[in-house]
């Protein structure tokens, strides 16, 4: 590879981290704007792995909202990131795939903590605007919930 194949690679692995810190803050900020701007046109999210829905983001991005609001307090915290990016002969393609773990602590207006922790894995294209998401797996491996004791108790 020349050193400006190394680059491109390099810059390509940036702006990909970029759009998985993007859909993170996305949903934890409840900007579903932001949201459906990180998705190709034909983009589609499945949550059926955390117990939620598939279809297109812009779907997916109403029902995130309704469901959300559950819990007004929310973390994503998106970890061990491991991208593969389209190799056309020694030259990055315009296609990549990511898996990262995570682990997601939320509160309900209840006081209750909720938190999950799994894997996500990321399709994803580059377009005109840069990389977009073509898709979002969700892959729940564990959860719990606890009551936490108020001041008043």
């Amino acid at each position: 590879m020349t050193q400006r194949v190394d680059l491109a690679t390099v810059m390509d692995r940036l702006a990909i981290d970029e759009v998985i810190t993007g859909y993170a803050v996305a949903v934890d900020d409840a900007d579903w704007t932001g949201y459906r701007a990180l998705f190709t046109p034909d983009g589609r999210a499945d949550y059926r792995g955390a117990g939620g829905i598939e279809g297109p983001a812009e779907e997916v991005a109403g029902w995130l909202a309704e469901t959300m609001r559950l819990f007004p307090v929310r973390q994503h915290l998106i970890v061990n990131r491991r991208v593969h990016l389209q190799d056309l002969g020694g030259y990055p393609g315009d296609r990549a795939e990511a898996q990262a773990d995570y682990v997601n602590p939320m509160r309900l207006e209840s006081g209750e903590d909720f938190v999950s922790g799994g894997r996500y894995a990321f399709a994803l294209a580059r377009a005109d605007g840069g990389w977009r998401l073509r898709s979002v797996t969700v892959l729940e491996k564990w959860r719990q919930a606890a009551f936490l004791a108020t001041a008043a108790e």
